[in-house]
């Protein structure tokens, strides 16, 4: 593969990661170069693999998911090459970002792993973050791996109404919860 189409998709990785405010998981950067037929898969993920053995971006694994953001030295990178992508990919990036924003940010602030704390005992953290800080964060001890996994699954679709029910309970003071008992 001739080195300097390499350096224009680690270019288009960087410029992608540097336009959003929250961390990219490695399918949304993959299926927008895809997307596009700028390149393949495998050079993608060799493109990746360089910008994070050189430090230009930061990788985090959540379960199945590995994230990216770009580091400083990065942005520098960017900065000194950005001529080197094209105003066509750019805008290609940009309107790209503008119309899958929401769905990009969504899918990537709904959190949850776990872990085997002791045997018969699975330790679940579900979250839910914008940008660096946690809206919610719910750790629950199961006994088994399936459950800890079932948990993990169901997380995304009921976060939203976990996190009401939550903050609608705890909104609930003990004069109201008296009344709603007397009527």
């Amino acid at each position: 593969m001739q080195s300097e189409a390499l350096t224009l998709y680690k270019l288009i990785i960087l410029y992608i990661l540097e336009k959003v405010d929250f961390p990219l998981s490695n399918a949304q950067v993959s299926n927008f170069i895809l997307e596009k037929e700028y390149t393949n898969y495998f050079t993608i993920q060799q493109a990746i693999s360089e910008l994070i053995e050189s430090d230009l971006i930061l990788c985090e694994t959540i379960r199945n998911t590995t994230l990216y953001k770009v580091t400083e030295s990065g942005r520098e990178t960017l900065e000194y090459f950005n001529n080197q992508i094209s105003d066509a990919i750019k805008k290609d990036i940009i309107d790209y970002l503008k119309e899958n924003k929401y769905t990009l940010r969504e899918e990537v602030s709904t959190l949850s792993d776990y872990f085997q704390s002791k045997p018969n005992e699975y330790v679940v953290r579900c979250q839910v973050k914008e940008k660096d800080s946690s809206v919610i964060e719910l750790n629950l001890t199961v006994p088994s791996e399936e459950e800890a996994s079932t948990i993990c699954n169901n997380w995304r679709g009921k976060s939203q109404e976990v996190y009401s029910f939550i903050v609608k309970t705890l909104m609930i003071s003990k004069d109201s919860e008296e009344t709603d008992t007397e009527i």
